[in-house]
Parts: C-alpha cells; structure tokens; sequence
C-alpha cells in the first residue's frame, strides 16, 4: 500500500464523514436521532480507523511487519485501556514506534 492510497483514503473518509454530517441534518431538520441510530453512528468513525489499521498491519503486507510497529499498536491499545484520551493514545503510539526503531536501529 503506498502512501498515495493511504492518503486517498484518508480523503475519502473525511469527506464522507462531512456528507454524513451534513445530510442528517438536511435529512432530519430539528429532529433527534434514536439513542441507538447516535451511538452507531458515534462508533463508525474509530470502526473504519480500526478497519485501516489492521488492514495495513495484517494485509498482504503482513511480513513486512516489524515488532516496533506491533509495540507501537500496544503501547495505543494499553493506554486506551488506561482511559488516556485518543490522541494522547496516539502521541504514545507514534512515540513507542520511534523509540522501538531508534533502539533496534
């Protein structure tokens, strides 16, 4: 996968987040969405950031993978599972990844 497609992607999927914002409203005027219509539409944004990654880490390229992307995952799945804040979790991923690469160097 090259950079250009991860980037279309990227673009692909903000843009369709914005129209789905931007319909609901139009579709719905001043009314509420169901609880549950909320919370799946709430959950469908870290579902496709979910599908990406293991996508890009389990896809064809699967043995090209090397452990410090592997412990970058975990350090964002450990400090998820401490509550930390998305892009704390994020920060921590990026900053494991680099440090597993500057010590295996």
């Amino acid at each position: 996968m090259t950079a250009t497609t991860v980037w279309t992607a990227i673009g692909a999927v903000a843009v369709l987040g914005f129209a789905l914002k931007a319909v609901g409203p139009a579709l719905f005027g001043g009314r509420e969405l169901p609880p549950r219509t909320r919370s799946a539409l709430a959950l469908l944004a870290p579902a496709l950031l979910a599908g990406f990654v293991v996508v890009e880490v389990a896809g064809p390229g699967w043995r090209d993978v090397d452990a410090t992307v592997l412990g970058g995952l975990a350090a964002a799945v450990g400090l998820r599972a401490y509550r930390a804040p998305l892009p704390l979790a994020l920060i921590g991923a990026v900053l494991t990844t680099a440090l597993l690469r500057q010590v295996t160097g």
